[in-house]
């Protein structure tokens, strides 16, 4: 995929770190914007809804058959399964949202971003941990959504997950949440400037001032 003004920003982090409540804050504290429109990608899954989410909005929730229909088909830009479910990106609807740049943000894991990176060299990756996992745990515990054996089940498979850090551009820790959300918008800002984007971006002007 090439010529893509709108940057792919993948978010992975182990459950309970506060990926979502991240990316939601930053989506909100710049919509409105029409100079760098940003949006989260909504994925495709296999798993039942939680309490609040809406289909289409959230996720699009699918089948099983379904979603390995679709993996047949080759429609999907990345798809894992996590936690006996299937997660997937449609391919089609990144590389439209890219190319009117937009920037979009992936909210997968790390066998995810393994293959965006393989199809997409130039994705951004940004790793996101807690401060220690007494903390994931209490964070996962007050949800009050899941069972101390299934809270048991992620936090084993947090460790899982952290280990694939250093696979990532970038690392935050999510301590203070102000914080965490400044050093994401930081990120995010520097690779809308990178000259690649601003030649792109700002051809016209470019070939104006150089011609002068």
């Amino acid at each position: 995929m090439a010529s893509l003004l709108g940057n792919l920003f993948i978010l992975a982090a182990p459950s309970g770190a506060g990926k979502s409540s991240l990316i939601k804050a930053l989506l909100e504290k710049h919509d409105g914007e029409d100079a760098y429109p940003m949006q989260v990608s909504v994925s495709h899954t296999t798993r039942k809804p939680r309490p609040g989410e809406e289909d289409g909005v959230h996720y699009h929730f699918i089948s099983r058959e379904q979603f390995e229909s679709l993996i047949e088909q080759g429609v999907f830009f990345e798809w894992a399964e996590v936690f006996g479910n299937y997660y997937g990106t449609s391919r089609v609807t990144i590389e439209q949202t890219l190319h009117q740049g937009i920037d979009v943000f992936l909210d997968i894991d790390w066998q995810g971003a393994r293959q965006v990176k393989k199809l997409l060299p130039d994705t951004c990756g940004i790793f996101i941990l807690p401060p220690s996992t007494a903390v994931l745990k209490e964070r996962l515990t007050r949800r009050g959504q899941d069972s101390e054996e299934v809270i048991a089940n992620r936090m084993r498979e947090a460790i899982s997950e952290m280990l694939h850090y250093d696979e990532f551009d970038y690392v935050l820790i999510n301590d203070d949440f102000s914080t965490a959300l400044a050093e994401l918008e930081a990120i995010v800002c520097s690779g809308r400037l990178r000259t690649c984007k601003q030649n792109m971006r700002h051809s016209a002007l470019l070939e104006d001032l150089l011609n002068t």
